[in-house]
């Protein structure tokens, strides 16, 4: 197994879980709480295959992702109850499946030799737009959408591991340092409570 395939499953999880959570919050019932997680775990990633012409979509081509959302959202519906602080926990899951999905896409677009902006913008889609979707079958404001720091944090992240790259550093080293990057980061933006400009 790849290191990529291992980060692919990593955050998939991290979103099904993350997927799962916010269901849970909105009182779903059983089945509405796995929709909820395959939507979050594979909407970003669908939507940026079907972009880039790669068809089937690659959880239509991987029975692995589906048992690890199966899984996820189970476990979630069963030991969910013990964990007392849901907001946290759903916060934490979230951050490391954007660090995660982010990477994937930046090594989507790098794969197919696009230009670095491009792969930015597939990082940012692959780790930001399932949880728009999420959001909106939950009747929520997406969270990309709204004054916190969402995206750009998807951004900067895939810039970084652009630039890590550059400067030749091992591609292992540069994915772990820039996950950690748009954690952190996320951390910093929700305790400091940051947020871009408002214009209105």
């Amino acid at each position: 197994m790849s290191f990529l395939s291992i980060i692919d499953i990593l955050g998939t999880f991290a979103f099904a879980v993350s997927g799962a959570f916010s269901a849970m919050e909105k009182k779903l019932d059983p089945f509405g709480v796995i929709i909820l997680s395959f939507v979050t775990a594979i909407g970003g990633g669908t939507l940026r295959d079907v972009l880039i012409g790669d068809t089937p979509v690659g959880w239509l081509k991987n029975d692995t992702t589906t048992v690890v959302i199966i899984v996820a959202a189970i476990g979630t519906m069963l030991f969910g109850k013990f964990l007392k602080r849901f907001t946290i926990t759903l916060f934490l899951f979230d951050a490391f499946g954007l660090g995660l999905f982010t990477l994937i896409g930046v090594e989507k677009g790098l794969e197919l030799q696009l230009s670095p902006g491009i792969c930015v913008a597939l990082g940012t889609i692959t780790g930001s737009f399932g949880g728009v979707i999420r959001d909106v079958l939950l009747n929520n404001v997406p969270l990309v959408f709204r004054k916190e720091i969402y995206a750009s944090v998807s951004i900067l992240g895939g810039l970084l591991y652009l630039l890590l790259l550059k400067v030749e550093m091992l591609s292992h080293f540069a994915t772990i340092l820039s996950i950690l990057f748009i954690v952190v980061f996320r951390v910093i933006v929700v305790r400091f409570k940051l947020a871009l400009p408002r214009i209105y």
